[in-house]
């Protein structure tokens, strides 16, 4: 059994999706500062890193993070690599997936995390709207997707988000599938739970496990 963990960690210096807060990790307590224990304080909004959203997200009144079916986010997870040449994953990208519950894929993007200084990229490979209806008309439970959003950046409306969440369909954003090759896996993505403001999203710590 491999155990790869494909999340992105929480960082001062860490890419952030434009217009998002940034993120900071700082010492609040410190031994070395002659407290009694060392304490860190983390800030950060929730679609940072390696995050899910909740349909709150973009559809208002609708179900938070801490309400999603957590038998969504574990269970068997296909990963699809549509290679480096792809920038927009167009239904022909996808393949059989008539057995399939749960899809990641990976793209160029993975390779982004490898440069955190170039900061949040605009250029990232991403799910059109036709590929989003496909894969609710397959009943897919989770769609990941290896940079920090799934639609075009600055494209018109959120279309491709609202087609997963209106139909529940849970997004995952944001994992790194560097180490990570094509096919099945177990998944194990497990949300920060929390009460409060819109509960649109949460950070996630994921694995993918091959047997």
């Amino acid at each position: 059994m491999k155990i790869y963990d494909v999340t992105v960690a929480i960082s001062s210096d860490m890419p952030i999706y434009r217009g998002d807060p940034d993120a900071a990790v700082e010492s609040f307590k410190a031994i070395a500062r002659g407290d009694s224990a060392n304490v860190s304080a983390i800030r950060f909004g929730v679609h940072s890193g390696t995050h899910v959203d909740a349909p709150n997200h973009f559809i208002e009144g609708t179900k938070h993070v801490h309400e999603l079916d957590l038998s969504k986010l574990i269970g068997p997870c296909r990963v699809i690599d549509v290679g480096p040449d792809v920038r927009e994953i167009e239904p022909e990208h996808i393949g059989d997936i008539s057995d399939a519950e749960r899809i990641i894929f990976k793209t160029r993007n993975s390779e982004f995390w490898s440069a955190p200084e170039d900061g949040f990229r605009t250029d990232f490979t991403y799910i059109t709207p036709g590929t989003a209806e496909l894969l609710v008309s397959n009943g897919i439970k989770l769609v990941g997707i290896d940079y920090l959003s799934i639609e075009r950046s600055g494209g018109p409306g959120k279309p491709v988000h609202i087609a997963l969440l209106e139909n529940e369909t849970v997004i995952l954003e944001g994992v790194d599938l560097r180490e990570v090759s094509a096919g099945d896996y177990e998944l194990i993505c497990m949300p920060l739970k929390y009460i409060g403001s819109t509960g649109d999203g949460a950070p996630a710590r994921t694995v993918l496990i091959k047997r």
